[in-house]
């Protein structure tokens, strides 16, 4: 079966999450502003609950969607990952299996590719 898209034309989506609206932004602006995210999305407040230094928490947070071409990801995680305010981000990367065509289209008109 032959692959619909080549590997550098794969869109992957990739979030973290923040506990200020401002982090979020900021970190969305700088993977818009570098280039290396085509998209960036904010979700509203949400609920988190984990375990953190053995006991239970509970906080509010904003998750931050990431779409990308997977030539530019490494790169997209380690400069979120330095502008990150959180000593340990949560960082998670997956590779869409299946994108509406003229989506992927624009996400690589959208990309500068040439760059890396």
């Amino acid at each position: 079966m032959e692959e619909k898209n080549k590997p550098e034309e794969r869109l992957c989506v990739c979030w973290t999450t923040v506990n200020t609206e401002e982090s979020a932004q900021n970190l969305a602006k700088i993977a818009i502003e570098s280039e290396l995210a085509v998209c960036a999305q904010i979700d509203q407040p949400i609920e988190s609950l984990y375990r953190w230094n053995d006991e239970v928490c509970q906080d509010k947070e904003f998750r931050i969607w990431f779409k990308a071409l997977s030539p530019m990801v490494e790169q997209l995680r380690k400069t979120i990952i330095e502008a990150h305010p959180y000593d340990t981000p949560q960082w998670i990367e997956v590779e869409a299996s299946n994108v509406d065509e003229k989506y992927l289209k624009w996400a690589q008109e959208a990309s500068n590719l040439r760059r890396f």
